[in-house]
């Protein structure tokens, strides 16, 4: 490999801040925050999710209210107020 292009790899852990699992592997990224596992001390890059909390490796899948999302979505950015006005004519005199 060429010299000074490629960044440093080097052991880590990332540390699921959902479930306290912690996995080593190798990586590129780096931090100032470190912790003791099996003995050696190694960096500690937190992350929200991993297989040890997704949903899909987990077999515990969550409902998420769409319909809720929906009418946020709609309050705001004023969609329902667009549709009430009758802009587009659909809802115009029908008699």
């Amino acid at each position: 490999m060429k010299e000074g292009i490629h960044p440093d790899y080097n052991d880590v852990i990332f540390l699921d801040t959902s479930t306290g699992t912690k996995f080593l592997t190798r990586s590129t990224m780096s931090s100032k925050e470190k912790t003791e596992y099996e003995g050696k001390e190694y960096p500690v890059i937190t992350v929200d999710m991993s297989s040890a909390s997704h949903p899909f490796y987990t077999g515990k899948m969550k409902y998420v209210d769409s319909a809720g999302r929906v009418e946020k979505f709609q309050k705001k950015y004023n969609w329902d107020k667009r549709k009430k006005k009758g802009g587009d004519g659909e809802d115009s005199a029908d008699s």
